[in-house]
């Protein structure tokens, strides 16, 4: 899993970076898997449609390359597209067929969107307070250190480490209720 992960996300870096040898690859392998997924989904008397499937994915992704995000899982993208592309084909043909769209067997990798959203998410909040403070939230609250070596590390005692963490978290909570009414 991890293997074809890592060598899909490589060719596809290698093709955003312009080497047609590299897309050529992408596109052979990632034809192969796709029709496993669809076939799966479609069943073994649908390999017509399935075929269908695969090419509209592959222009998609071809359409749409320059959207993949490096930093996350190529495999999590292109599920996003194979997903959508499934959904146009069920709602295009009315079927009204439940299909776990969010499984993606042993395919591909788990999206690790709403990890990375609430990552964003609190970095934001945590922006907005004082950088001394932010540095003990993140020591203490994060990464699990303890007050004691929180205040070691910032040259406070333990008790204004204590102190400072409450009151730049309630400067988060009252910020995040808004306004009072």
């Amino acid at each position: 899993m991890i293997a074809l992960e890592t060598r899909l996300k490589t060719l596809m870096l290698a093709t955003l970076g312009g080497d047609a040898r590299a897309y050529r690859l992408l596109l052979e392998e990632l034809s192969h898997y796709l029709r496993i997924y669809f076939i799966r989904r479609l069943g073994n008397g649908r390999q017509a449609d399935a075929e269908d499937l695969v090419q509209e994915t592959l222009m998609a992704v071809h359409a749409k390359r320059e959207t993949y995000d490096a930093e996350r899982p190529f495999t999590a993208w292109l599920h996003a597209v194979a997903k959508y592309k499934l959904a146009d084909h069920f709602r295009r043909n009315g079927k009204r067929i439940h299909v776990a769209l969010d499984d993606a067997d042993d395919l591909f990798a788990p999206d690790d969107a709403a990890a990375a959203s609430a990552h964003m998410d609190v970095s934001k909040l945590l922006e907005t307070v004082p950088p001394a403070q932010r540095g003990l939230i993140r020591r203490v609250r994060i990464e699990g250190q303890s007050i004691a070596e929180a205040a070691v590390a910032s040259g406070m005692s333990q008790s204004a480490v204590k102190v400072s963490i409450h009151r730049a978290l309630e400067a988060v909570s009252a910020r995040l209720k808004g306004p009072k009414s």
